[in-house]
């Protein structure tokens, strides 16, 4: 196989905005679309390449198909997942795999080692960052892990991320990405205490988890999307020191100002930084680390060509997936949750 041919199934924000964007970036190339209402852009941002009214049309003909993306709204991930594998193709599918864990399962087993997940932020620099200052074991005994997701909205999108409120929402949405991290970080999931709200939009728009690791460690994770003086994004406690990132792509926060007062100053020479290496009233910055989300795609296609294991494990998202059913009952019952 040369060029890793890529089907995509939708065209917005995920899938022209992401998926789209990682493709051309890695060499390979965009074959075929489903969309219902992109075919113009489609074929401005690939001409040649196949719009398909739905999946269906897209499955019957895989001849020129390596790998079908399912960056359709969460929602139709379990049926858009399954038609696909039965279809006998490779199968990424965009983050979460389902809204529960019991239908997250049945596509596990489905796919065997034809399905993988899209977890890009486990390639994000801050969490490549802190893995490294983890392994040379630089933080001392870790004891808590924190990390918020927050943006300040009054005036929230119309879409269905917003407006689902069985498949949308910052639990499924942004809840599936720090809960990966964490468990990345430090390890499967004992017990969890969750409060969920639902501020500005029908959907739940503000989160809440507490998760004790079986490690030990005790994870704090927050998004929110009324929040007007957003936290520090990261912050990891340990017997040595602290790991702390302030800010995160853009997203104002008053915690900008110390990344904006060290690249003021940065000299020639000295590193890009990727956080902050704290001790009380010291702090070091932290150089940042060279990989990125350019390597996921380069990792699909050598997946696909069997040369590489999936880029991430889809049983992970399995256990993901039992993190967040459980958040769903600690906060309609307002107790801590063991995660079976």
């Amino acid at each position: 196989m040369g060029t890793l041919r890529v089907a995509l199934v939708g065209y917005g924000g995920a899938g022209r905005g992401i998926h789209a964007r990682l493709v051309r970036a890695a060499g390979q190339r965009v074959v075929a679309v489903v969309t219902r209402s992109r075919a113009a852009q489609v074929e401005a941002d690939w001409p040649g390449a196949r719009v398909l009214a739905d999946v269906g049309s897209l499955l019957a003909d895989l001849s020129d198909v390596d790998l079908v993306v399912v960056a359709s709204p969460t929602g139709d991930h379990v049926a858009h997942v399954r038609a696909a594998l039965d279809a006998g193709v490779h199968v990424l599918a965009d983050k979460p795999l389902a809204t529960t864990a019991r239908d997250a399962a049945d596509l596990v087993a489905r796919g065997g080692d034809r399905l993988t997940v899209f977890q890009n932020r486990r390639w994000d620099p801050e969490q490549l960052a802190l893995r490294g200052l983890l392994a040379r074991g630089e933080l001392g005994d870790v004891h808590r892990f924190e990390r918020r997701w927050e943006r300040f909205r009054p005036q929230p999108q119309d879409r269905w991320k917003e407006n689902d409120v069985e498949a949308g929402g910052l639990l499924l949405d942004l809840g599936t990405h720090l809960v990966d991290s964490a468990v990345q970080l430090f390890g499967a999931v004992r017990e969890v205490y969750a409060e969920l709200a639902a501020r500005s939009t029908p959907a739940v728009d503000d989160v809440f988890l507490a998760l004790r690791h079986r490690s030990g460690v005790l994870s704090h994770l927050q998004a929110g999307g009324l929040v007007g003086a957003p936290g520090p994004r990261t912050r990891v406690l340990g017997s040595a020191g602290a790991y702390l990132v302030t800010s995160f792509e853009g997203e104002p926060t008053p915690f900008g100002a110390l990344d904006d007062a060290y690249e003021e100053g940065r000299r020639p020479g000295e590193p890009v930084h990727e956080g902050w290496f704290v001790q009380g009233a010291q702090r070091t910055a932290v150089p940042a680390p060279t990989g990125g989300h350019h390597e996921i795609y380069p990792a699909l296609a050598a997946w696909v060509r069997g040369d590489a294991p999936a880029p991430v494990d889809p049983a992970d998202t399995v256990e993901t997936a039992r993190v967040l059913d459980a958040a769903l009952v600690s906060a309609q019952t307002r107790t801590v949750v063991p995660v079976v």
